[in-house]
């Protein structure tokens, strides 16, 4: 999506509002013994609450409100009985559409104390996050962020997971460009521009580059590695980005 005006703009700021509130309120109840189907209940409640829709469900039919992924579990998790324990490697994704605008963030995060190398990764992706952000200008080449991230990721020991990307966003939940690497392609030169609008996501990995899809035909999983993601949605502008789904205490 391209915004282009004023209502655009609110518009995209008030989902990316709603999901960061549910992404945070997920983290902070996602404490031993709780359960991801509780969890995605929250969600579901908070949807329901601010007059939004899930996306994931939406759109895709996905069996939750938002994707939930504990340790080998990379993405698009399905909520269900799993129990959360101390030391887990867990990722929030939440994206939600309302009056036709669309945002999507997610985070991974170690409850409690757990493995420092968990807690590592978890910082390189937000650093990636920073580091892409800086080349995230309208007329730079989109190449320039997953360049940024592969370069943060192995200055830290880690690699990227490069079957994995962000994307277009905002008029729906998948757009174009149809990827943002986490890594550089010398034949990824399309220019951003002004006013567009991407979802932008590091996924960081401890050893595997690549994941492969489980046998409940959505949840993206790895053999041997822990992955990260930071992901957040930003408008493009000239004066500089916008993040619409940043905690709401960072907004004001």
């Amino acid at each position: 999506m391209i915004a282009k005006t004023e209502e655009d703009v609110n518009g995209l700021k008030e989902i990316g509002r709603i999901c960061g509130k549910i992404r945070d309120e997920l983290v902070s109840r996602a404490t031993p013994g709780v359960t991801t189907k509780e969890l995605d209940d929250v969600a579901g409640e908070m949807f329901e609450k601010e007059g939004a829709h899930s996306a994931p469900k939406e759109i895709y039919d996905f069996p939750g409100y938002g994707c939930i992924s504990v340790n080998k579990e990379v993405a698009h998790g399905i909520p269900g009985k799993r129990v959360i324990q101390e030391g887990d490697l867990v990722n929030v994704d939440i994206s939600g559409s309302k009056n036709g605008y669309f945002a999507d963030t997610g985070v991974s995060f170690v409850v409690g104390e757990g493995d420092e190398t968990l807690h590592q990764l978890c910082k390189t992706a937000r650093e990636a996050f920073d580091a892409g952000l800086e080349r995230a200008k309208p007329g730079s080449k989109k190449s320039g962020l997953g360049r940024m991230v592969n370069k943060t990721a192995r200055q830290q020991g880690f690699t990227v997971i490069k079957n994995l990307t962000g994307h277009g966003v905002g008029g729906s939940i998948h757009e174009e460009p149809e990827h943002i690497f986490n890594f550089f392609s010398r034949w990824d030169d399309e220019l951003l521009t002004n006013g567009m609008v991407i979802a932008f996501e590091p996924f960081i990995s401890t050893d595997e580059e690549e994941v492969y899809q489980s046998n409940d035909g959505w949840t993206f999983l790895t053999d041997e590695s822990f992955v990260a993601q930071y992901e957040h949605t930003i408008i493009l502008t000239k004066e500089g980005p916008i993040i619409t789904t940043l905690s709401e205490d960072q907004q004001t």
